[in-house]
């Protein structure tokens, strides 16, 4: 056992060496980990293990509960369209359509047709919300679009969980008092969770704190995960969304990000046993028989996933935004392996069936990394701009002139647009983001829905008989798309461009701009400004 585990630490590590040469995600690796060892160590039934099982799937609890603590319950509110009304469309309209096509189409049982959609209708939170925590791309607008998803789909585990249920329960069992006991638990869950955490949470991490051990707090925040999760799996539900929950609870006190740092180590560590176990479910003999199954219905299950999202997500926000969140989530997640396994555990999908749905699963899940990676490239090559790009709500004089055209209305572009006020000096903002356009038009400001790149947009703001132009876009390779359009109009004489390192800087010099910002250098220089100030304060 010892010699295995060794083993599966140095293939992990051999792998992920030479992946990072090629800027690809360990996320990989561990699953070719996975695939190795099972066939090196003849591992294969090994990945039905309860407890392996277990152990692996507490890698998305602690996934979850990291993410809880970036989302208060205010911020959950906030995304009720996102999560209920998207997330639960999503759900049931894949569910019907792999419904049909199972059912009408391939002649499979009317129950193993639902089962079957349903499990279909998931997608991967472990992978994609992983991805996105280390790049970032969860606070962006598609960001939150695909975790209001993801936790909808979290949600809709427990009625599938009940479907497969009904399907296989005695006659003497009653369908209501099946239904009523879940709400009553759930009640009891959510009440349990957010009252301890309102009332009992913070006073017991005060009371932790004050020991000044820190084995104590991780011991502490550790129960805290568990607990919360056991409790969850004890009421009927899946371990991570109890996890999810506590996570919430504790971003509203002031230990959220001290128990965020404690946490992570044991959420990668656990998440790489996780894509392990995926690993190991690839089955060579599987895919050689059925090979010209898996590669007609892979690209089917995940074309069909993708204009499902796409149009639904596509009805309130921009096509860019539709398109990264519909690519994000056409991979078939984790859950829907262990409801496929289930299914066929209870007889409801047939051997045969289960064992060419899984390999494809695992298929879709190696590819998503892949995908994610290169998310905002294929964007910008297959999605053209929305066809609206300046909104007629304000309209610039052609006299304008001497103003400053702040392109971005961001965090940094929202600073800017503020110092602007106070000088008293005129500006006009582009924003190609719906989220922060909308923004601007609720704070009445000079806003001009648009992409910067494209040179209409910027002759429309009267930009050549401007004062400055301050770029306010955090993109690099946007940043040097837009600082290009400008080259051409007015030669980057009177552009303003802050960016976050040298090398950022360097790319952008044969561009004839003369006000270049480096982030890194002038936070550094006002820290040590403010070091100077204190030691002058000290010595008076």
């Amino acid at each position: 056992m010892l010699g295995t585990i060794v083993a599966t630490i140095f293939i992990a590590l051999v792998i992920n060496l030479i992946l990072k040469r090629f800027q690809l995600p360990t996320i990989i690796g561990y699953i070719f980990t996975g695939t190795i060892i099972a066939y090196v160590f003849n591992l294969h039934t090994a990945v039905n293990n309860h407890d392996l099982k277990e152990i692996a799937e507490f890698g998305v609890v602690f996934l979850m509960f990291t993410i809880g603590l970036e989302f208060s319950i205010e911020h959950l509110k906030k995304m009720k369209k996102e999560v209920f009304f998207t997330g639960s469309l999503q759900i049931i309209i894949t569910t019907l359509f792999v419904f049909v096509i199972s059912h009408f189409v391939l002649g499979i049982d009317l129950k193993s047709s639902l089962v079957i959609g349903a499990a279909l209708s998931l997608s991967s939170t472990a992978i994609v919300l992983k991805t996105f925590n280390e790049t970032k791309e969860i606070r962006k607008p598609y960001g939150q679009r695909v975790l209001g998803i993801l936790i909808m789909q979290d949600i809709a585990v427990i009625p599938i969980l009940l479907m497969i249920s009904f399907f296989t329960m005695n006659e003497s069992n009653s369908v209501g008092l099946m239904i009523l006991k879940t709400v009553i638990a759930a009640i009891v869950l959510l009440s349990v969770l957010y009252f301890s955490g309102k009332y009992l949470l913070e006073p017991f991490l005060n009371h932790v704190s004050k020991t000044k051990s820190d084995e104590l707090f991780v011991a502490s925040v550790l129960l805290l995960a568990i607990g919360s999760s056991y409790l969850a799996y004890y009421f009927g539900f899946s371990y991570s969304l109890g996890a999810f929950v506590a996570g919430m609870m504790i971003a509203e006190t002031k230990f959220k990000h001290q128990v965020e740092a404690d946490l992570i180590p044991f959420r990668n560590i656990l998440l790489g046993v996780f894509f392990i176990t995926v690993g190991m479910q690839i089955n060579f003999a599987v895919i050689s028989e059925y090979i010209l199954v898996i590669l007609v219905l892979l690209p089917i299950l995940m074309g069909l996933k993708y204009i499902i999202i796409y149009t639904l997500v596509k009805l309130e926000d921009t096509r860019r935004i539709a398109f990264k969140t519909a690519f994000s989530l056409i991979q078939i997640g984790e859950f829907s392996l262990a409801i496929i396994e289930l299914g066929r555990s209870q007889g409801l999908v047939d051997q045969t069936y289960s064992q060419i749905l899984i390999v494809t699963i695992v298929i879709s899940m190696i590819l998503t990394p892949i995908i994610l990676k290169n998310l905002t490239k294929a964007s910008r090559l297959l999605i053209s701009e929305d066809t609206l790009m300046v909104c007629n709500s304000y309209n610039v004089d052609k006299d304008t002139a001497d103003h400053v055209v702040v392109l971005g209305y961001g965090r940094y572009g929202q600073a800017i647009v503020e110092e602007l006020k106070v000088l008293s000096r005129k500006y006009i903002i582009i924003e190609h983001n719906i989220k922060f356009y909308q923004l601007g038009l609720d704070r009445n400001e000079p806003i001009v829905f648009g992409n910067a790149a494209q040179k209409h947009i910027l002759n429309s703001v009267n930009i050549t008989s401007s004062s400055a132009v301050i770029v306010a876009v955090n993109n690099p390779d946007s940043l040097h798309i837009i600082c290009e359009a400008i080259d051409s109009l007015t030669h980057n004489t009177k552009t303003i461009v802050t960016v976050t390192n040298e090398s950022e800087k360097e790319l952008l010099e044969s561009l004839h701009l003369e006000h270049i910002i480096v982030e890194t250098k002038q936070l550094s220089k006002a820290v040590v400004d403010e070091v100077m100030y204190c030691s002058l304060e000290t010595k008076v």
